[in-house]
Protein backbone atom coordinates (compact mmCIF):
# COMPACT_ATOMS: atom_id res chain seq x y z
CA UNK A 1 0.00 0.00 0.00
CA UNK A 2 1.42 3.41 -0.97
CA UNK A 3 1.14 6.57 1.11
CA UNK A 4 -1.44 7.83 -1.38
CA UNK A 5 -3.70 4.90 -0.51
CA UNK A 6 -2.86 4.71 3.19
CA UNK A 7 -5.61 7.01 4.42
CA UNK A 8 -9.30 7.37 3.91
CA UNK A 9 -10.48 10.94 3.44
CA UNK A 10 -12.62 12.51 6.17
CA UNK A 11 -16.17 13.28 5.01
CA UNK A 12 -16.97 16.89 5.94
CA UNK A 13 -20.50 17.07 4.50
CA UNK A 14 -22.74 16.14 1.57
CA UNK A 15 -25.26 18.38 -0.16
CA UNK A 16 -28.10 16.95 -2.28
CA UNK A 17 -28.25 18.42 -5.77
CA UNK A 18 -30.91 16.26 -7.47
CA UNK A 19 -33.77 14.60 -5.63
CA UNK A 20 -34.46 10.96 -6.52
CA UNK A 21 -37.68 9.13 -5.62
CA UNK A 22 -37.08 5.97 -3.48
CA UNK A 23 -33.31 5.93 -4.15
CA UNK A 24 -30.42 8.07 -2.93
CA UNK A 25 -30.18 11.64 -4.26
CA UNK A 26 -27.32 12.90 -6.41
CA UNK A 27 -24.95 14.79 -4.09
CA UNK A 28 -21.83 16.88 -3.87
CA UNK A 29 -19.52 15.49 -1.19
CA UNK A 30 -16.69 17.45 0.44
CA UNK A 31 -13.79 15.54 1.97
CA UNK A 32 -10.53 16.41 3.75
CA UNK A 33 -7.22 14.60 3.46
CA UNK A 34 -3.88 15.33 5.15
CA UNK A 35 -0.71 15.25 3.09
CA UNK A 36 1.07 12.07 4.23
CA UNK A 37 4.57 13.48 3.54
CA UNK A 38 4.09 17.13 4.53
CA UNK A 39 2.93 17.64 8.11
CA UNK A 40 0.78 20.78 8.47
CA UNK A 41 -0.96 20.68 5.05
CA UNK A 42 -4.54 19.55 4.45
CA UNK A 43 -6.52 19.46 1.22
CA UNK A 44 -10.28 19.61 0.80
CA UNK A 45 -11.88 18.31 -2.36
CA UNK A 46 -15.46 18.17 -3.57
CA UNK A 47 -16.72 15.45 -5.91
CA UNK A 48 -20.16 14.59 -7.28
CA UNK A 49 -21.70 11.32 -6.09
CA UNK A 50 -24.46 9.80 -8.17
CA UNK A 51 -27.58 8.55 -6.53
CA UNK A 52 -30.36 6.58 -8.14
CA UNK A 53 -30.25 2.81 -8.50
CA UNK A 54 -26.65 2.77 -9.84
CA UNK A 55 -25.43 4.89 -6.93
CA UNK A 56 -27.35 2.79 -4.43
CA UNK A 57 -25.51 -0.36 -5.58
CA UNK A 58 -22.11 1.32 -6.05
CA UNK A 59 -21.85 0.78 -9.81
CA UNK A 60 -22.41 4.36 -10.99
CA UNK A 61 -19.88 5.91 -13.38
CA UNK A 62 -19.07 9.13 -11.51
CA UNK A 63 -18.48 12.32 -13.47
CA UNK A 64 -14.97 13.75 -13.70
CA UNK A 65 -15.77 17.07 -12.02
CA UNK A 66 -13.65 17.80 -8.96
CA UNK A 67 -12.47 20.90 -7.08
CA UNK A 68 -9.55 21.30 -4.69
CA UNK A 69 -8.34 23.67 -1.97
CA UNK A 70 -5.18 23.01 0.06
CA UNK A 71 -4.01 25.07 3.04
CA UNK A 72 -1.37 25.23 5.72
CA UNK A 73 -3.10 24.10 8.93
CA UNK A 74 -0.09 23.99 11.26
CA UNK A 75 3.69 24.17 11.28
CA UNK A 76 5.03 22.57 8.11
CA UNK A 77 7.60 19.81 8.34
CA UNK A 78 8.63 17.24 5.76
CA UNK A 79 8.51 13.56 6.69
CA UNK A 80 10.78 12.66 3.78
CA UNK A 81 11.71 13.61 0.24
CA UNK A 82 8.98 14.50 -2.23
CA UNK A 83 8.84 14.11 -6.01
CA UNK A 84 7.66 16.69 -8.52
CA UNK A 85 4.23 15.41 -9.48
CA UNK A 86 4.36 12.68 -6.83
CA UNK A 87 1.04 11.16 -5.86
CA UNK A 88 -0.39 12.41 -2.56
CA UNK A 89 -3.83 10.76 -2.67
CA UNK A 90 -5.77 8.45 -5.01
CA UNK A 91 -9.41 7.39 -5.04
CA UNK A 92 -11.33 5.12 -7.42
CA UNK A 93 -14.28 6.92 -9.07
CA UNK A 94 -15.86 3.98 -10.91
CA UNK A 95 -15.90 0.22 -10.70
CA UNK A 96 -13.23 -0.31 -13.38
CA UNK A 97 -11.97 2.64 -15.36
CA UNK A 98 -11.79 5.99 -13.56
CA UNK A 99 -9.70 7.31 -10.68
CA UNK A 100 -9.06 10.67 -9.07
CA UNK A 101 -5.53 11.62 -8.03
CA UNK A 102 -4.02 14.47 -6.06
CA UNK A 103 -0.35 15.05 -6.89
CA UNK A 104 2.10 17.50 -5.33
CA UNK A 105 5.05 19.52 -6.51
CA UNK A 106 7.33 22.27 -5.28
CA UNK A 107 7.76 25.75 -6.75
CA UNK A 108 11.31 26.20 -5.45
CA UNK A 109 11.62 29.85 -6.47
CA UNK A 110 8.58 30.90 -4.41
CA UNK A 111 8.79 28.16 -1.72
CA UNK A 112 5.24 27.06 -2.49
CA UNK A 113 3.75 23.58 -2.53
CA UNK A 114 1.55 23.04 -5.59
CA UNK A 115 -1.27 20.49 -5.56
CA UNK A 116 -3.08 19.27 -8.68
CA UNK A 117 -6.19 17.11 -8.66
CA UNK A 118 -7.30 15.32 -11.81
CA UNK A 119 -9.43 12.45 -12.90
CA UNK A 120 -8.37 10.00 -15.53
CA UNK A 121 -10.23 7.39 -17.46
CA UNK A 122 -8.59 4.47 -19.19
CA UNK A 123 -9.93 5.52 -22.61
CA UNK A 124 -10.42 9.29 -22.50
CA UNK A 125 -7.46 10.66 -20.51
CA UNK A 126 -7.84 13.34 -17.83
CA UNK A 127 -10.52 15.86 -18.80
CA UNK A 128 -11.05 17.69 -15.48
CA UNK A 129 -8.50 19.20 -13.11
CA UNK A 130 -8.01 21.83 -10.43
CA UNK A 131 -4.90 23.37 -8.83
CA UNK A 132 -4.25 24.75 -5.34
CA UNK A 133 -1.10 26.18 -3.77
CA UNK A 134 0.25 26.37 -0.21
CA UNK A 135 2.92 29.00 0.51
CA UNK A 136 5.20 27.62 3.21
CA UNK A 137 5.14 30.14 6.04
CA UNK A 138 6.41 30.19 9.65
CA UNK A 139 3.71 29.06 12.08
CA UNK A 140 3.75 30.57 15.56
CA UNK A 141 7.54 30.60 15.78
CA UNK A 142 10.44 32.85 14.93
CA UNK A 143 12.26 30.02 13.17
CA UNK A 144 12.29 30.26 9.37
CA UNK A 145 9.91 28.02 7.45
CA UNK A 146 11.44 24.99 5.71
CA UNK A 147 12.24 25.23 1.99
CA UNK A 148 10.39 22.66 -0.12
CA UNK A 149 13.31 22.55 -2.58
CA UNK A 150 15.47 21.04 0.17
CA UNK A 151 13.21 17.95 0.13
CA UNK A 152 12.89 17.38 -3.63
CA UNK A 153 14.18 14.08 -4.93
CA UNK A 154 16.79 14.81 -7.55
Amino acid sequence: MTAANAQEPDLIFKKSTVWKFLTPDHKLATYAVDDPLVEGVACHFTVPEKGGVEGMFGVAEETSDVSLACRQVGPISFKGDIQQGGEMFRQRRSVFFKKMQIVRGCDEKRNVLVYLVYTDKLVEGSPKNSTSTVPIMPWGTTEPAPRCGDYLQR
